[in-house]
């Protein structure tokens, strides 16, 4: 494909704000990505240990969970403009609070999983909470983590085109809407093509942390 092959020969080229290559363009995505999947991981994480350890926050945060959850990404751009008054900063911010979920859940699942002779040795042991949630919590639970995780980051970087087409400006979302406003349908399909196999990257990086981190307890 000749359209193809003239974005990834020459991705880094820049003529102005408008009309930067292909590379700018997926960099600044995935720095957006970056930050909001990073975010979320960062309150995705302890907050699904909570809900995990702890009946009475279940009981508490589960229905405001599954509230939240199945809103569109889409309907938070608006909340994220006018708290932020950044189109950037809107798009990280959908990006974070729709990647939260998965992770919460495979946590809180994983957590919740922790066969009750694990929690009879440490009490026989009298583990501090800091290290049982260090030495048992945390590993038992480690590869619903990173599943979760794994989920995230396709969510995250399912997010991102569609939040870029909003933003505008920069980014693989908005190079696929000004392609398609200039009638460009072999440069839209390039990147189509480039957006799955970035988005295939970053899953099998999650895979590939999630196997060298692969800790069975007995």
């Amino acid at each position: 494909m000749p359209v193809f092959w003239d974005l990834v020969s020459n991705p880094f080229y820049d003529n102005g704000p408008n009309d930067k290559g292909i590379g700018f363009q997926l960099i600044a995505s995935l720095k957006r990505v970056a930050i909001g999947f990073t975010l979320g991981t960062c309150v995705a994480v302890p907050l699904g240990v909570l809900l995990g350890v702890s009946g009475i926050a279940r009981r508490i945060i589960d229905p405001v969970v599954q509230v939240l959850r199945p809103v569109s990404p889409l309907a938070w751009f608006p909340i994220g403009l006018a708290t932020f008054q950044s189109t950037s900063d809107a798009t990280i911010f959908i990006i974070f609070i729709t990647s939260l979920w998965p992770t919460v859940l495979n946590t809180a699942l994983g957590v919740s999983s922790i066969p009750e002779s694990h929690r009879q040795v440490a009490r026989v042991f009298q583990f501090s909470r800091w290290t049982y949630l260090t030495r048992v919590v945390m590993p038992f639970s480690l590869p619903y983590v990173l599943t979760g995780l794994r989920l995230s980051i396709g969510i995250a970087w399912l997010v991102i085109v569609a939040g870029e087409m909003l933003s505008g400006g920069t980014g693989i979302g908005f190079f696929v809407w000004d392609s398609w406003n200039a009638l460009s349908l072999e440069r839209v399909i390039s990147a189509l093509l480039l957006i799955g196999a970035v988005g295939l990257i970053l899953d099998r990086a999650i895979t590939w942390i999630a196997d060298r981190t692969a800790y069975e307890m007995v």
